[in-house]
């Protein structure tokens, strides 16, 4: 069964849940979504490596049509991720009181990740915390090495877009409120500095 999904127009996370609700409604078919963001795109297509399903993507007058085709054995492909602890930063300072000190605490906080045997399965950047994420940020580098070490980074793009720094990304990938969810979820642990 091939099915067209429209979500032109929609803000994250809306194209990503109306695909995965499609998705759920056939046992074999394509899944074709229609979009006009290149942030919802390239989401797209992250959940659709993310659950083994292949897909094709192809532009047409500013519209994306992301395939996603889904078979019997799509599940059998998925990559299962050991997914343990996730930390969400949602500030570019840790705890209330001095911004200054605050900011020197979230850097401290994030070297010393890098410091610890096990690193976090994912990151989370949202609100202010996407300012971490991206060029001039004295934690770059140190993010870096715990991308290296098989941390996810990911940050929130409708923060980024909000702060005007979409451009300035410098470490991980862009993410949405689906899979910003979808990652506490599925944790065994959360941590929120």
């Amino acid at each position: 069964m091939n099915k067209i999904v429209d979500a032109r127009g929609k803000l994250c996370p809306m194209p990503i849940i109306m695909t995965k609700k499609a998705l759920k409604e056939i046992t074999e078919g394509v899944i074709e979504t229609l979009i006009d963001s290149e942030i919802s795109k390239e989401n797209l297509e992250k959940m659709a490596r993310e659950t083994g399903l292949s897909f094709e993507t192809t532009e047409e007058n500013g519209v994306y049509h992301v395939k996603i085709k889904k078979d019997n054995k799509s599940e059998e492909k998925a990559e299962i991720k050991n997914k343990k602890t996730v930390i969400v930063i949602a500030s570019d300072q840790m705890g209330d009181g001095s911004e200054d000190l605050g900011k020197i605490l979230m850097k401290g906080f994030i070297y010393t990740l890098t410091e610890m045997e096990d690193v976090p399965s994912t990151i989370l950047f949202y609100n202010s915390g996407a300012k971490i994420t991206v060029e001039g940020s004295e934690s770059v580098e140190d993010l870096k090495i715990l991308a290296e070490r098989g941390t996810e980074i990911l940050t929130c793009g409708t923060c980024l877009n909000y702060y005007g720094i979409q451009d300035k990304l410098a470490i991980g990938e862009v993410s949405n409120m689906y899979t910003i969810i979808e990652r506490q979820t599925e944790a065994t642990k959360v941590i929120r500095p």
